[in-house]
């Protein structure tokens, strides 16, 4: 084996440390920027937030200001209105008067986020009534296997049966009736409806904890216990047969099965409300769209002035090299920074610009746009432009909308031109919202309506939008009661 050696050209792209930090900040939320800001503050002593009160202008390097001295504007009362000497059991309302902020009236105030009850579970709620009930030992047991044995939405998982056995290595003269009084028992803690075992017992158990005096209780019980298959299939003959009523009387028990829960315990299942903060404000001035940055996604950060000029001293000493570094990284996060948010500006205002419509009228005038349209105009990439609409959300006149909902695929036109896919399921949606539920309209009628506008699209993509919206075919549409 012969050894040799070889020479070769080539050009190779390496991303430097600044690129990779643009870039990482560029893709960031709202949320993980401002972590990131966090945590450059916390590690780079030359970085830090600028309190200036003026206007918050985001990524901009600040001028230190001059600011007075808080010591030289304190009262001179504070100062010489103490006494030499105080008595040894005087307290400090003795000799001062109590300075609470006006409104409070003496009544100490609580900050809005501890005001907040704490995110609840339906197994939770059970318990908490459980030790409100009186059992005995052997009962208390009971109830506790029933309400281990309830699910996020109010029934059991285990059969009366199953749960019978369970309990019979912890009792062994455990009597089945004895399960089913406790279940009973169980069955009557809130919310209605709770630990049933389907859906009829479930209804049942709502309909019987309502006054016997509701109208239609009596009939609305036989049907939720004897005929809810003829009322999910909507066979309203053989329910006025069944029922010995009237039409507008079968109205009338249906609309009250209607105001019953399918899942009493969904809403006892609270969860943390998630909020999203908009990184761009669109509103309209003077008849003109006008975009702006959302001053309070970030803080304003600054060089600190102080660590600044201690660099001055020109020596090669290790702390003064330290701090050299420093200067540099925090120069290099302040622009980035700022280039992010100039990018993020440029794209919101060019998106808002091809989606006048979208503003003016809502989603059924939303036209078909996708990356390339937007990367073009700007002269940047597709991927920076995927970056920079990912994770990040514009607070418009019909809601906070995130920028990847203003990309969208495309149909032809009879005339030639192009409808967005979200303008196709807004115009569905509206005719579902407006049909006649007796006679709902099916995947063909929809396409045919939209035919006549001008728009083609088969009954196989209807199918495939309306089944992204969670909406059922006309067949499970239809409502005859």
């Amino acid at each position: 084996m012969k050894q040799s050696l070889h020479l070769r050209l080539g050009q190779q792209l390496t991303m430097t440390p600044q690129l990779q930090q643009a870039i990482k900040l560029l893709q960031m939320s709202t949320l993980d920027l401002q972590q990131e800001i966090q945590q450059a503050l916390e590690s780079n002593i030359m970085l830090e937030v600028s309190d200036d009160d003026g206007v918050r202008d985001l990524g901009g390097l600040v001028s230190e200001k001059k600011t007075e001295n808080l010591d030289a504007i304190t009262s001179e009362g504070s100062q010489t209105n103490m006494p030499d000497e105080l008595p040894i059991d005087s307290s400090w309302e003795d000799v001062y008067e109590s300075a609470l902020a006006p409104g409070t009236n003496g009544v100490e105030t609580v900050e809005f986020e501890s005001q907040r009850s704490n995110a609840s579970t339906l197994l939770e709620h059970l318990l908490w009534q459980l030790e409100l009930t009186p059992f005995s030992e052997r009962d208390h047991a009971i109830a506790m296997a029933v309400i281990d044995s309830v699910n996020e939405d109010g029934y059991l998982r285990s059969t009366p049966e199953d749960i019978h056995q369970g309990l019979q290595n912890q009792f062994e003269d455990l009597d089945f009736d004895e399960v089913i009084a406790v279940l009973h028992r169980v069955q009557q803690f809130d919310p209605a409806g709770v630990a049933a075992i389907d859906l009829a017992d479930c209804l049942k158990l709502q309909l019987l904890q309502l006054p016997e005096s509701t109208p239609f209780r009596k009939e609305a019980l036989l049907v939720v216990t004897k005929h809810l298959k003829l009322l999910a299939t909507q066979e309203q003959t053989k329910l006025l047969r069944k029922l010995e009523v009237t039409e507008r009387q079968l109205d009338e028990i249906v609309t009250l099965i209607r105001t019953l829960d399918p899942k009493p315990g969904a809403k006892i299942q609270d969860s943390d409300s998630e909020y999203v903060i908009p990184d761009v404000y669109v509103t309209k001035q003077n008849e003109q769209w006008q975009v702006n940055l959302n001053p309070d996604i970030a803080p304003k950060l600054r060089i600190n002035p102080f660590y600044s000029a201690l660099i001055k001293r020109a020596d090669n000493s290790k702390d003064n090299v330290c701090m050299k570094d420093h200067l540099q990284e925090a120069k290099w996060f302040i622009k980035n920074l700022h280039s992010r948010n100039d990018t993020l500006l440029r794209v919101a205002r060019s998106i808002v610009k091809k989606q006048i419509g979208f503003l003016e009228h809502g989603s059924i005038a939303m036209k078909p746009m996708v990356l390339r349209d937007i990367a073009e105009e700007l002269e940047l990439h597709e991927s920076t432009i995927s970056r920079v609409t990912t994770q990040k959300y514009m607070h418009t006149p019909n809601g906070i909308i995130e920028f990847k909902y203003f990309f969208s695929s495309h149909v032809s036109t009879d005339d030639g031109g192009e409808c967005s896919s979200t303008a196709i399921r807004a115009f569905i949606k509206e005719l579902i919202d407006n049909e006649n539920q007796a006679r709902p309209l099916s995947d063909s009628k929809i396409a045919d309506f939209l035919q006549a506008k001008g728009i083609n699209v088969a009954r196989r993509t209807i199918a495939k939008y309306r089944e992204a919206m969670l909406i059922s075919s006309s067949s499970q549409r239809k409502r005859i009661l």
